[in-house]
């Protein structure tokens, strides 16, 4: 058995340079992708990688619901809540926003153990390339800081990696730990 820490670090994603597939990421797959992994509420700031293509459809979509925050730690703590009531939620953000939410996912999410799903838009990242190889210093720490953590965290960065996000979501409940997927390109509206 490997705790989070030691699968964040033996993922495809520390292989310096790698270089990512250019497929399209459509939001309806995500959607349905979070609908499949029985996620009741999406808790999210606006950001300028997922608002196209992933929140606007959320907000007509009949399922999950969409929460608007103010803050992103303020996220952090509603779907804590929603953990405690046995509800799943999913917190959307942006990488900068993740980063000023450090300590409420320090204090609730790793401390206290709760399974606290986050879909992080990476600003700015380059087409085809890793975070860890990105010019955008933003971009370029988040994983690092995630191992750092314990966190363990995917890539979406086509249709491809889709698949990730139900059993990502089910382990998190199941083990009741945070994951983190990291949205690597604009996902289209379609």
């Amino acid at each position: 058995m490997t705790s989070s820490h030691e699968t964040a670090m033996t993922g495809p994603l520390h292989s310096p340079h790698r270089h990512v597939a250019t497929t399209e990421l459509h939001g309806a797959k995500i959607i349905e992708a979070l609908t499949a992994s029985r996620i009741e509420f999406v808790i999210s700031v606006p950001n300028i990688v997922t608002s196209e293509g992933l929140l606007r459809p959320l907000a007509r979509w009949t399922g999950p619901r969409l929460i608007r925050i103010c803050k992103e730690d303020e996220g952090v703590g509603i779907c804590a809540g929603l953990a405690y009531c046995e509800r799943r939620a999913l917190l959307l953000i942006q990488n900068t926003g993740l980063l000023d939410s450090i300590n409420a996912i320090r204090g609730v999410a790793v401390e206290y153990a709760l399974p606290i799903c986050m879909m992080v838009g990476l600003l700015e990242k380059e087409p085809g390339i890793s975070p860890r190889d990105s010019q955008r210093y933003g971009v370029r720490i988040v994983e690092p800081i995630l191992d750092v953590m314990g966190i363990t965290y995917h890539l979406l960065d086509g249709d491809d990696d889709i698949g990730k996000i139900q059993p990502a979501v089910d382990d998190a409940y199941a083990r009741s730990r945070p994951v983190v997927f990291l949205v690597g390109r604009r996902p289209t509206a379609s």
